[in-house]
């Protein structure tokens, strides 16, 4: 196993203070080859999750056109669902978002072409929240590589809220497209893994018709006085026409351990069915993203 920058190893999984104060400075972390060991059955579960779901969106052959997505998606299989437990994903979280985080959600993607400049949501008063985001295909520059632009996290500061107010019309205002606007290019082989804050801004330019990607997001245990405001986070997943955040696997392979992660979740979701029911009423298929 290559060491992963950041300085995490086989027996030391637990992120540094210098770690911690980069993530907090810059909105990321990267390690190359943190689950090397496990990388091919890692992409044989993703292929086995799609194999069963028609192949692309919404049971349909992914078209290579328009982003394939499915949600909750290493929820699925027993296997992924376990990475929650992996030291090398569990201190992640926890070093960022305490060690009773949230598990909010994951997704998986075939992607199509380029994604352009975006976040997460952006808001400087949202309880912390982070991807941890699994990339299943050698990646540069030139085909899709994450691009972030470090430091546009911090929601408030007038740099990130500059960049925020204005990267959508790069071109018209920076006399920039979106492939030419300053970024770190963070080129990735399957088992690299990217951790970065929600509103980190990011994007990916040239990539292939059929981009392998999917992720884990995290969140800060939410105080009970902002419970409410939990129950509409998860209820903007009622977009993706699901009735509960977790998967079956997730839930029926969980310890006393991981279930730590998933109770205040599933314990503020339970609103998502009827959402969902309203959504089918006016959307002609499931979200994309």
């Amino acid at each position: 196993m290559r060491q992963p920058k950041g300085g995490l190893t086989v027996v030391q999984t637990q992120l540094t203070p210098q770690q911690l104060a980069f993530f907090d400075t810059f909105g990321y972390l990267y390690f190359p080859g943190l689950l090397a060991d496990c990388a091919d059955k890692i992409i044989d579960e993703f292929e086995a999750i799609w194999a069963a779901h028609g192949g692309g969106h919404h049971g349909r052959e992914h078209d290579g056109e328009q982003r394939s997505c499915i949600l909750p998606f290493p929820d699925k299989s027993v296997f992924l669902s376990s990475l929650l437990d992996d030291p090398r994903i569990h201190d992640i979280a926890a070093g960022i978002c305490g060690d009773d985080f949230n598990y909010t959600s994951g997704d998986g993607n075939y992607y199509a072409g380029d994604t352009r400049w975006h976040s997460d949501g952006f808001n400087s008063d949202r309880i912390l929240s982070i991807k941890i985001a699994f990339y299943l295909d050698p990646l540069t520059r030139d085909s899709g590589a994450l691009r972030i632009i470090p430091g546009s996290h911090r929601a408030g500061d007038a740099y990130a809220d500059a960049v925020e107010k204005d990267i959508r019309e790069s071109g018209k205002i920076w006399g920039l497209e979106g492939p030419d606007v300053p970024a770190l290019i963070l080129e990735t082989t399957p088992g690299d893994i990217v951790v970065f804050n929600h509103n980190l801004k990011h994007a990916a330019f040239g990539g292939s018709e059929r981009r392998r990607m999917y992720t884990m997001n995290f969140s800060r245990r939410y105080p009970e006085h902002r419970l409410e405001e939990l129950r509409e986070v998860l209820g903007r997943e009622a977009r993706f026409w699901i009735d509960r955040i977790h998967g079956e696997a997730m839930i029926a392979t969980a310890g006393p351990e991981r279930m730590v992660h998933l109770e205040q979740v599933r314990a503020n979701d339970t609103h998502l069915a009827d959402l969902t029911r309203e959504l089918k009423k006016t959307m002609k298929e499931p979200a994309r993203g």
